[in-house]
């Protein structure tokens, strides 16, 4: 049986779940974001403070394209904090101040994204889903770039 969209419920569901769990890490990392734009100090504070301000920016528009996307194929996406801290596989951090140790919690949480959004591409494709692999492969794309960026800038 198929949902509204044509995509088999079974397989549907499986994208739902997959897509929660996307949802709730890009919840902690968006939270990790803010608290690391707040507290970093240090002589990159005007570098890193913007630079972790575009990224929440970020993680806030997708945080909304997920949820939307698990609508769209007839689920309902996560929506409680109790939820995503239960849900999550980035976990939170707190009190970071040094600019190094928040890019490298960065690139850690970007490390888990990236595995996740492979992941469900995979098994989107095999839904034959194309709204779900169009938004992950964007998602590929773009992360592969950071992943690259805040490499070199720890080397």
């Amino acid at each position: 049986m198929k949902n509204l969209i044509g995509i088999d419920k079974k397989r549907a569901e499986e994208l739902n779940k997959n897509l929660n769990i996307l949802l709730a890490d890009y919840q902690l990392f968006y939270q990790n974001l803010r608290g690391l734009h707040w507290n970093i100090q240090g002589k990159e504070f005007f570098e890193l403070h913007l630079k972790f301000e575009e990224f929440y920016n970020d993680a806030v528009v997708k945080v909304d394209e997920i949820a939307e996307r698990i609508l769209t194929l007839g689920g309902e996406p996560l929506h409680t904090f109790t939820d995503y801290l239960k849900t999550s596989t980035i976990k939170e951090i707190k009190s970071v101040t040094k600019g190094k140790d928040g890019v490298a919690h960065i690139l850690s949480n970007f490390t888990i994204l990236i595995i996740q959004e492979r992941a469900i591409l995979d098994l989107a494709g095999k839904a034959n889903d194309e709204g779900t692999v169009s938004l992950m492969s964007d998602y590929i794309s773009q992360t592969e770039k950071t992943l690259w960026m805040l490499n070199a800038y720890l080397q």
